[in-house]
């Protein structure tokens, strides 16, 4: 069951993972796009299923996923991938578009996990992937909403890890850099270490199967950031304030 599956990450983790011989739920709120979707993987000689179903709305995705198991029987695999960004300085920035990317980004990953596990409990097997950001790691200009949701979806993941740890279930917390998406299509600001799309999602579906706890990528830009998190606060903000990822 992969959510916002219609575009960028979660529409290539969907046909990667077909090629793979998954059987799959795809999740997001453009119907026609999960259609087009579906029948591209059919084509392939995979299944999938559309299940148009917004990530805030926490009954239509416990719906989905019912229909999911319904149709193809247990779900072995959650990837929480629906997630939104928004650009806009701390001045400028209105309190309900901060509260729309945390209901997408954080609340959605929490209604996806509601969705699933109590089923894979149940079972005793499973696996919850959740595609975080390395923008999690800390703030950057222009991006409080966005970084403050990933970070949010970080520890919730962390948490939910350490609740399912023994009970057969793995949770893996995927950070990507900047990766050739519609969420940065556009931009004209410098994105270090930008990656093309597919081979962005081999790198992440190797994880998932690895069942990696966390996996951060690309590995030269994780390497600075994780720089950046033992950084003195002056020194850190001397560099972020000379390079917006945004603009």
């Amino acid at each position: 069951m992969i959510t916002g599956a219609s575009s960028g990450i979660g529409r290539g983790l969907a046909l990667e993972l077909s090629r793979r011989g998954a059987r799959l739920g795809l999740v997001a709120r453009r119907a026609a796009l999960l259609d087009e979707i579906v029948g591209e993987i059919g084509s392939g000689g995979g299944k999938a299923l559309a299940l148009a179903a917004d990530v805030q709305d926490a009954t239509a995705l416990r719906g989905g996923a019912d229909r999911l198991r319904a149709e193809f029987g247990q779900i072995d695999l959650l990837i929480a991938n629906a997630g939104i960004g928004l650009t806009a300085e701390a001045a400028k920035m209105e309190p309900a578009d901060l509260a729309r990317v945390f209901n997408v980004n954080v609340i959605g990953a929490a209604n996806s996990v509601a969705a699933v596990v109590p089923e894979m409990l149940a079972q005793g097997s499973g696996q919850i992937a959740a595609i975080s950001s390395l923008a999690a790691y800390r703030g950057l200009p222009k991006s409080a909403a966005y970084c403050a949701s990933k970070a949010a979806v970080s520890a919730f993941f962390e948490s939910v890890r350490l609740d399912l740890k023994g009970k057969g279930i793995a949770v893996t917390i995927i950070h990507p850099g900047f990766i050739k998406t519609p969420l940065t299509e556009g931009r004209h600001a410098d994105m270090p270490f930008l990656m093309e799309l597919q081979d962005a999602v081999r790198l992440i579906a190797g994880a998932i199967e690895r069942r990696k706890k966390s996996y951060a990528f690309p590995w030269q830009l994780a390497s600075i950031v994780r720089l950046g998190m033992i950084m003195p606060n002056f020194m850190y903000d001397w560099i972020a304030v000379r390079n917006s990822f945004r603009e």
